[in-house]
């Protein structure tokens, strides 16, 4: 298998992972927010957080890594994924790998691939069928944004990419209406 290439200073990239053999990663409502803390804990040195979404058996974000002192960020999503697979392997009796290796990057290189990138992010728990329609998915950035609540995540960038708060919402109408999910960028999930 071909090494994936390390996450370049200040470049976007779309970061996903599944559990090996597509096996959950997430296992009860208390997993995600804590997969969610450590993201926060370990990403946020190394790069910033747009969007994500975590589906039972695997995850999507978009992110930006930062200009950082850390010459590896590569390492850094490594170490919470390490992370986060030792607290799953104690909690629940298991052993063995939890996420498949490497997790998957793709460098998003414009700004009309960021906005394709946040749609399929939010789109992507309709287009597996866990939830019926992409808005109720409890563990997905979507209603974050729209939100008042504080995030880490970075609402003003992400609804700019869009023109306004307005222009989000409806692209993601259009989308539904339009063409719905299954016609997004399809990555290999």
């Amino acid at each position: 298998m071909q090494r994936p290439e390390k996450l370049e200073p200040d470049k976007f990239y779309h970061i996903y992972n599944r559990g090996n053999n597509r096996e959950n990663i997430f296992f009860e409502d208390r997993n995600y927010g804590y997969f969610l803390t450590l993201w926060e804990n370990h990403t946020k040195s190394i790069a910033d957080t747009y969007v994500y979404c975590l589906l039972k058996n695997h995850f999507h974000a978009l992110i930006k890594t930062k200009n950082s002192e850390i010459t590896e960020p590569s390492k850094q999503f490594s170490n919470l994924f390490n992370s986060y697979a030792k607290a799953v392997n104690k909690a629940y009796s298991r052993t063995g790998s939890l996420f498949q290796r490497p997790f998957g990057r793709n460098e998003v290189s414009s700004e009309n691939y960021l906005v394709q990138v946040v749609l399929y992010v939010h789109f992507n728990p309709q287009k597996h069928g866990f939830v019926k329609t992409f808005e109720s998915c409890s563990y997905s950035s979507y209603n974050v944004l729209l939100s008042d609540r504080q995030t880490f995540l970075k609402r003003d960038e992400v609804f700019g990419w869009f023109g306004s708060r307005e222009h989000f919402i409806r692209a993601h109408e259009m989308r539904q209406e339009d063409r719905g999910p299954n016609q997004l960028l399809d990555y290999e999930d």
